[in-house]
């Protein structure tokens, strides 16, 4: 009865897992540690980062992720670290990922490095079956859903100046399968491979425009395209838009508060049929860094 119970499951949260097993982030670029360790330290000061996204608001079962994440860069940035705990709840679902980075700076010039991070990541899956619609109460199967543990290894190559960066990642090389009975499973995470680059075009001395974009491919599922432009505004606000090929497009704003406090929201509507049963997603994020005396107050833009 298991497999039965378990197809219905896949049935209800397919859209779900087939194009979206790793976290999504519309505001990757202000955590990019999250799918690049190569990123950790890459900004030169302690950075810690929160955030909450609202995924397919009204839509019962959607996506809800909360994300606290810190790096920092030691030895004159020449190494740099993370930590970042990471909590989905999708469906009957919960996921909660723990993963610490570090990553290696060769510096080419004054103005650019090359990093080489590593990542690992210990990965708690859980399934709720009361939330379930279990057609024999008294399947044993289902009293044996007990949280699954599963460590996972990554890497990441960043290029990064003052005015460029690109980089590519595998944030998780090993594949893994959830409550699995005979070729039915209720999670298979597949290998993600991310590539993403940047510019950042100097208008004025008070505006800045950075066009970027990230690019997914997830074995198994349709790439995934990300196109960004936002405008830097008196180093204080940040606005822009992004769209995500075939599925959304986005609305960014942020504002530095302080030298240390960056504030931003983003809004993504859908343009696939989902669009008529939910009403959009919400994520906000807030970060915090902590800069050395000896550090020029100039915001970096990514």
């Amino acid at each position: 009865m298991l497999k039965y119970g378990l197809y219905i499951t896949c049935c209800l949260f397919g859209v779900i897992s087939f194009a979206q097993q790793d976290s999504q982030f519309t505001q990757y670029m202000y955590n990019t540690v999250a799918i690049n360790p190569a990123y950790a330290g890459s900004r030169e000061t302690t950075s810690i980062f929160l955030l909450h996204r609202n995924q397919w608001l009204g839509q019962d079962g959607a996506p809800i992720t909360n994300v606290v994440a810190l790096n920092s860069g030691l030895f004159k940035n020449q190494i740099g670290i993370g930590l970042s705990f990471s909590n989905d709840n999708i469906g009957a679902t919960t996921e909660n990922v723990v993963s610490a980075d570090m990553a290696y700076n060769i510096q080419f010039s004054t103005t650019s490095r090359l990093a080489f991070g590593l990542k690992t990541s210990a990965n708690f899956y859980s399934l709720d079956a009361n939330k379930l619609n279990i057609f024999q109460q008294n399947d044993p199967e289902f009293q044996n859903l007990n949280r699954k543990i599963s460590p996972n290894i990554g890497a990441g190559i960043y290029y990064y100046s003052d005015s460029f960066f690109t980089g590519f990642s595998v944030p998780n090389f090993i594949k893994t399968k959830y409550y699995t009975d005979n070729e039915i499973s209720i999670n298979k995470k597949s290998i993600h491979y991310y590539f993403l680059a940047g510019y950042i075009f100097t208008i004025n001395p008070t505006l800045k425009f950075k066009p970027s974009f990230l690019f997914k491919v997830t074995e198994g599922a349709p790439f995934q395209l990300d196109i960004n432009a936002n405008f830097l505004i008196q180093d204080k606000l940040t606005i822009g838009g992004s769209y995500r090929m075939g599925s959304a497009v986005s609305g960014l704003i942020g504002f530095q508060i302080s030298t240390s406090w960056f504030l931003g929201y983003g809004y993504d509507q859908e343009t696939t049929r989902l669009s008529h049963f939910n009403k959009g997603s919400h994520e906000v994020f807030l970060r915090y860094e902590i800069f050395k005396p000896t550090r020029v107050v100039s915001p970096r833009f990514f």
